[in-house]
């Protein structure tokens, strides 16, 4: 998972263990302090309460209209497993609305965005919002970096262990929920540790069940959008390829400008075809269909239109050492648990030197890699039997949507809904009103503040809260095209 990988592209002293199946809380947890023990009574500030819990410090406080807003620092172990093992300090945030609201907690599966923001679902249930960053994204990560000590199990507990410390502060209903990486994220913190969250709402989580085989992949890049759209988005890569040499000559320019190197990935050239291999993909992982007309006849543009369409749409800045340097810790999960899709693109045979390179090239030779092949499958498994008020939002026309999470006959309450054109910002309000009213009359339910209207009639659910063009800003980074 690659540039198109890019997506989407978001707290207690260490004491005892945690269970190697992480199902559990186990003796981590439970030798917490009491609700109460903190030392903040609760009548204290909220900036107190939030403060007397163990492991607890405060980076900042911003201000913003109708909420208090913390940048804070939590003292997380390296290893759950074996606490005593050393210890690093985990970035979250705290949009404080009310301790009688609920709470959502948010991950991008990325770093942190320290400024005040507001995911959907806190905007669905008028709530409070946790927002953590993932570990080893700087500056989350240990020192030293012990690499195998970064896995979905190990962020998961995280989460629990955030979600036990504030709990005794926010002690309503939660929701869990993310998009991309961190709608897998979410899905995979509700895989071990299934009691703590309410409800899950989980956006354009991809579900590469089986890394060997993509084809989902090639079948949605046959067929999304118009074919007029492919044909001229698979001819701009053609073209950059058939025009390697100049353009690669610009991107010579272009590095030594901005003294970017090329270490990781190996060479110009193999970042020069990484790029254009993520144009299409990139399009539809960040465009719509109505900006098929931005793109450039290929046979008629000049190099410097291809340059500027790839470069806008992919980004040549991507796959240098600079650039790939802050999604280390994204690569080395998808090399070792996640997946990575690896799409044919048979319009670029003969053309192509590296096909879709794996993401092995994109981290540091330094880090071994060894991928673990049944972790996404035990999760898989898990949703398909076990999902209890678990959603998740799909876009149509977004790549990572091709290989979705499915629902079995042992799902409960649970929902998978696809937002009619969409791409990887798809979000609820963009669902038809039926479907829509029935998200969100599922997601204020479960936060256990539905009102007497919506109970008895769904259709009448809609988000309770005004909107706030600042607090409610999507923000869909443009990196990686081959990264959710």
């Amino acid at each position: 998972m690659r540039k198109a990988l890019r997506g989407v592209l978001s707290l207690a002293l260490l004491i005892g263990t945690v269970s190697a199946t992480g199902a559990t809380a186990g003796a981590a947890t439970a030798a917490e302090p009491a609700a109460g023990a903190a030392g903040a009574p609760a009548t204290a500030d909220i900036k107190d309460r939030i403060l007397a819990i163990p492991g607890m410090s405060l980076i900042e406080e911003k201000p913003y209209p109708g909420y208090r807003f913390f940048v804070l620092n939590y003292t997380q172990p390296v290893d759950h497993r074996n606490p005593r093992k050393g210890t690093f300090q985990q970035r979250l945030t705290l949009l404080h609305k009310d301790t009688s609201r609920p709470t959502v907690f948010f991950t991008s599966g990325y770093g942190l965005n320290t400024s005040p923001r507001r995911s959907e679902p806190t905007a669905i249930i008028d709530g409070n919002q946790v927002s953590m960053e993932y570990r080893f994204f700087t500056p989350s990560r240990p020192a030293p970096a012990d690499w195998t000590k970064l896995d979905i199990w190990q962020a998961a507990s995280d989460q629990h262990r955030i979600h036990r410390a504030l709990k005794k502060i926010y002690d309503r209903k939660w929701i869990s929920t993310g998009g991309s990486k961190g709608g897998m994220t979410a899905t995979y913190y509700e895989r071990f540790y299934p009691r703590d969250m309410d409800g899950v709402v989980a956006y354009v989580a991809p579900n590469d069940i089986d890394n060997n085989e993509d084809s989902a992949y090639d079948a949605f890049l046959d067929n999304v959008g118009t074919e007029e759209c492919r044909d001229k988005l698979n001819g701009v890569q053609r073209e950059a390829l058939v025009r390697r040499d100049a353009l690669s000559a610009k991107y010579a320019e272009f590095a030594a400008a901005n003294n970017y190197t090329f270490t990781t990935v190996g060479s110009l050239d193999r970042a020069f075809e990484a790029v254009v291999l993520d144009y299409t993909w990139a399009f539809w992982q960040y465009s719509m269909v109505a900006d098929c007309g931005t793109i450039p006849d290929a046979k008629t543009a000049t190099d410097q239109e291809l340059w500027n369409t790839v470069n806008d749409i992919s980004g040549f800045s991507f796959y240098t050492d600079q650039g790939l340097a802050p999604y280390t810790p994204y690569y080395y999960q998808a090399g070792t648990e996640l997946g990575s899709p690896d799409v044919a693109q048979s319009h670029l045979d003969g053309l192509s030197r590296y096909g879709y390179q794996p993401p092995r090239n994109f981290v540091p030779r330094e880090i071994p890699m060894k991928f673990k092949k049944n972790a996404m499958k035990d999760v898989d498994h898990w949703v398909r039997n076990n999902a209890r008020q678990m959603m998740f939002v799909n876009g149509e026309n977004d790549p990572w949507s091709a290989e979705p999470f499915r629902l079995g006959k042992g799902a409960r309450d649970s929902f998978v809904h696809t937002v009619p054109g969409a791409n990887h910002g798809a979000r609820i309000d963009g669902l038809p009103a039926e479907q829509r009213a029935a998200a969100t009359a599922s997601i204020l339910k479960w936060a256990g503040v539905a009102p007497a209207t919506v109970q008895q009639d769904e259709a009448k659910a809609k988000r309770l809260t005004k909107a706030d063009a600042r607090l409610d800003k999507q923000e869909l980074e443009r990196e990686p095209a081959l990264r959710p």
